[in-house]
């Protein structure tokens, strides 16, 4: 007897493994589902300017990393950031790149183009990159019409605030499409819609903005070359949340983000999906290794915590043997601080 709707979930046309570098782009959603890989000791990239939520301002940055191609260290300067009266911003950042004091521009700029050329450099050897959508509503500066990923707090009567419509949100992800190409013509793009609710806009702005994202990627899917289609797809986050995992159990207390019960569900659903038996195999012996570096230490000078942490270190060092891609080079040096 089937007690609810499972979600269809395609199978990948690539596999990921140790040695395969994932990156993650999009809403906090995309950096939940990325902290997973990374606890399981993967190679990510998460978010270089930080949350993003709409495809225009996804597009801004796929534009800002393909563009060091030819500007190495230059694609941000200081006209791109201002200053709020105590720290220095910029629009198509998160917050926690901005940097506080006046005098403090250039550290600012500095920042911006290292995160994007530290993500360009990951992107040209990238096995694969999940996007993930989460509104199609949009703020563009008023003075200058251009797109804003983050307001910064700034007063709302500088913004405009509208829906895109599915024809903009498709073109949008048409142009990150061929930008990530042109920076790596391997890689593999999944899309994915957030299942986690804006509902500053009401349950039925919520779904009116869900629904043109999932038009978008529809009508993106079916426009792809037959070249383009064999590394494009889509990932259903929205659709297990909505049919497998309908039940406010399942949410936080604010009744809008997920559990961690509804991320780990999501992530071992993307897991199967994506990762071979082997590989899932080989996840389960990292998980439970990864469980000893919280390990508790009662007595660091003690016999018993050196012997602990010289097992520790033995059973990295042969786990790394074993695991092609299989980076355990900050917990070896964890377990060598007990030793002394």
């Amino acid at each position: 007897m089937e007690l609810f709707t499972k979600a269809d979930i395609p199978a990948a046309d690539f596999k990921i493994d140790y040695l395969s570098r994932i990156a993650f782009i999009g809403s906090c959603f995309a950096e939940n589902i990325s902290k997973k890989f990374s606890e399981q000791k993967f190679h990510t990239l998460v978010n270089p300017l930080g949350t993003i939520y709409n495809p225009v301002s996804i597009e801004n940055m796929a534009k800002k990393i393909a563009g060091v191609k030819n500007e190495p260290n230059k694609i941000y300067s200081n006209s791109d950031i201002f200053f709020d009266g105590e720290s220095w911003c910029c629009w198509d950042a998160h917050s926690s790149l901005s940097v506080k004091g006046a005098d403090c521009c250039g550290a600012c700029v500095n920042g911006l183009n290292e995160a994007i050329v530290n993500a360009y450099k990951f992107l040209k050897t990238a096995s694969a990159i999940f996007i993930t959508l989460g509104t199609a509503y949009v703020y563009f500066l008023k003075e200058t019409g251009k797109v804003v990923s983050n307001c910064h707090k700034q007063p709302a009567n500088l913004f405009e605030r509208r829906i895109i419509s599915v024809d903009e949100a498709a073109s949008a992800l048409h142009k990150t499409i061929a930008l990530l190409r042109a920076i790596n013509p391997n890689i593999h793009i999944v899309f994915t819609v957030s299942p986690l609710r804006h509902l500053n806009d009401g349950a039925h702005g919520n779904n009116v903005s869900k629904a043109t994202l999932l038009l978008a990627v529809e009508k993106v899917r079916h426009e792809l070359t037959r070249e383009t289609s064999d590394i494009v797809s889509y990932f259903p986050s929205y659709e297990i949340v909505m049919d497998e995992l309908r039940d406010y159990r399942f949410y936080k207390s604010d009744m809008v983000h997920l559990s961690e019960v509804a991320e780990n569900y999501i992530f071992e659903r993307m897991a199967s999906a994506y990762c071979d038996a082997a590989t899932m195999v080989q996840m389960k012996r990292v998980e439970k290794f990864m469980k000893t570096v919280n390990h508790r230490i009662v007595n660091a000078g003690s016999t018993r915590t050196t012997e602990f942490a010289q097992q520790q270190i033995a059973t990295a060092t042969e786990l790394e043997k074993q695991i092609n891609g299989l980076d355990l080079s900050e917990e070896i040096k964890y377990f060598k601080s007990l030793l002394f």
